[in-house]
């Protein structure tokens, strides 16, 4: 057992927050409709993929189209995570200019007027298009389609433990978090959402969560 797992379990008995959905039925269908939904989606969208691609290099043939960031999952596992690269290719080494900027509290970043994101980027990210590439994350195993968002291993050193449980299930694709304001939800909201998520999770919300986040997927104000 990891030293996470043991930390996390300790200090659940403890305080009790959380009680997670572990039931092999729930979990074998939520595994099954992963697979067929990612699957599905790279068929269908591949078309689109192609587009996006072509976009992304016409702006900057030297960059790569896909960007992987080691993320943190389940039980602290690290795993990358995939995107369509809608930053300009130094952006991680100019992040550290842009920290004091930062537009929401927590272990997150985020800002409205990003000057690392492309004139492409901002279109994908604002219909969330950069985040199609997690479908083969979610055919991986990495990811599920509904979960808590995996976080950056910078964010999780700054978690206390009660932000920890966030990864005590597999991250997801979208998540309450994500049809519940997005962007404009601050990192102490996001993770009361999460975990709200975490002790009440079955097909039925996970469904609810996928077709809604289907209804505002495109032209979505909250998201940068």
């Amino acid at each position: 057992m990891s030293e996470f797992y043991k930390d996390q379990s300790l200090y659940l008995e403890k305080k009790k927050n959380v009680s997670v959905n572990t039931a092999r039925s729930y979990l074998v269908m939520k595994r099954a409709i992963d697979i067929i939904g990612s699957f599905c989606g790279l068929v269908v969208l591949s078309i689109l993929f192609v587009i996006i691609a072509l976009l992304i290099k016409f702006e900057d043939p030297k960059g790569k189209v896909f960007f992987k960031q080691l993320r943190v999952g389940k039980d602290g596992k690290e795993f990358y995570m995939y995107k369509f690269r809608s930053m300009a290719s130094d952006a991680e080494d100019r992040l550290k200019e842009l920290l004091a900027l930062n537009e929401v509290s927590g272990a997150m970043f985020k800002m409205k007027d990003d000057p690392r994101v492309t004139k492409v980027g901002k279109f994908i990210r604002k219909t969330s298009l950069d985040e199609l590439p997690q479908l083969f994350n979610v055919l991986k195993g990495d990811m599920s389609l509904v979960g808590p968002r995996p976080p950056l291993p910078r964010e999780v050193a700054e978690y206390s433990n009660y932000d920890n449980q966030r990864l005590l299930v597999v991250p997801g694709c979208t998540g309450l978090w994500q049809v519940n304001g997005r962007s404009n939800v601050g990192f102490s909201e996001m993770v009361e959402l999460d975990l709200e998520y975490i002790s009440k999770r079955n097909i039925v919300i996970d469904l609810k969560i996928i077709i809604k986040t289907i209804t505002i997927l495109f032209g979505s104000k909250d998201a940068y």
